[in-house]
């Protein structure tokens, strides 16, 4: 019988972790461009109206003050699309934030094709890999909105700049809030012998009921919950590689300098192992519904089970 499983956006979860951390700290200040509502950014600034500012469409302005209140000693979190964090205020990103390595929290939502209507021009699927390149950028992908939740206030925790990945839709709830969550510390999610699969974001949910899908077949899948693509979990990769010979990552962005690629760096690097990857394909996102698109871009379940094979069937052929 299929689990039937509680459904909520990560961006509540970074929502609800914002309000307790300005219950907690009187230096957590909020920036939003425009986004209030969508970021979930307006519940802070219900509560707390005197350290909330709203800039309008003005994403470059945002992170710029947003890293002259770090100066002075605040922990700002600057919230918008993550298309537009990426984007359209790259330069102030890389120069004003990671490169004066200030402590800037981005929180960046929407992300992925599943924004859905929208269409390509809000839908990030690249931004893991502008933030990622960046030095001192930690990048921060959650599972579900609990573990967004713990990625907000870890996040607060930490020096110098954080990117928060965060979708738009409800998406299944796969973690407990007593389960471990450590940035920069990936998790076990299903242990298995014959292949590894490495997710982050939603992307976990595909990989969970590929890896059910495999069981039925006799196959052991691994699954990795690599909610934080940098700075990377080097040693679990590496055992995976290791002890399963074989690797799929599923990622909801291009596979283009993304989570995946990030993976394939380690691996090649230190421990050769076919990986198959599931991504996006060097293309602009499509407007349309979310689970359509993510059987459009070969995102979905199947994908999964398919690249699983390929890898299984290249792990022979060594």
């Amino acid at each position: 019988m299929q689990e039937e499983l509680k459904k909520k956006p990560t961006r509540d979860g970074a929502g609800e972790a914002l309000l307790e951390l300005g219950r907690k700290n009187k230096n957590v200040v909020v920036l939003s461009a425009d986004l209030t509502d969508s970021t979930r950014a307006g519940w802070f600034k219900k509560e707390f109206p005197e350290r909330f500012i709203g800039f309008g469409v003005a994403e470059q302005d945002m992170l710029g003050t947003a890293s002259g209140m770090a100066l002075s000693g605040k922990i700002p979190f600057a919230c918008t699309f993550g298309v537009f964090a990426s984007g359209r205020a790259w330069d102030q990103v890389r120069v004003s934030v990671a490169y004066m390595n200030l402590n800037v929290k981005i929180i960046g939502t929407h992300c992925g094709v599943t924004v859905g209507e929208d269409g390509a021009t809000h839908q990030a699927i690249d931004e893991i890999a502008l933030m990622r390149i960046l030095p001192n950028m930690k990048v921060v992908v959650p599972a579900d909105a609990i573990e967004a939740y713990k990625a907000t206030m870890q996040a607060a925790e930490c020096d110098g700049p954080v990117y928060l990945r965060l979708g738009r839709q409800a998406a299944p709830v796969l973690t407990k809030a007593e389960d471990p969550f450590i940035i920069g510390k990936a998790v076990l999610y299903r242990d298995g012998k014959d292949v590894t699969i490495i997710a982050c974001g939603h992307s976990l949910y595909e990989a969970k009921k590929a890896h059910e899908k495999l069981k039925e077949e006799g196959i052991e899948a691994r699954v990795i919950n690599l909610h934080t693509p940098k700075p990377i979990d080097r040693k679990l990769i590496l055992a995976a590689a290791r002890e399963t010979g074989a690797i799929v990552t599923v990622e909801e962005h291009t596979v283009l300098a993304g989570m995946g690629s990030a993976v394939c760096e380690v691996v090649s690097q230190e421990y050769p192992v076919p990986i198959k990857m599931v991504g996006i394909k060097d293309v602009f996102g499509e407007s349309g519904k979310s689970m359509e698109l993510l059987k459009y871009f070969n995102l979905a379940t199947e994908d999964v089970v398919r690249a699983a094979h390929e890898a299984l069937d290249a792990k022979k052929h060594r």
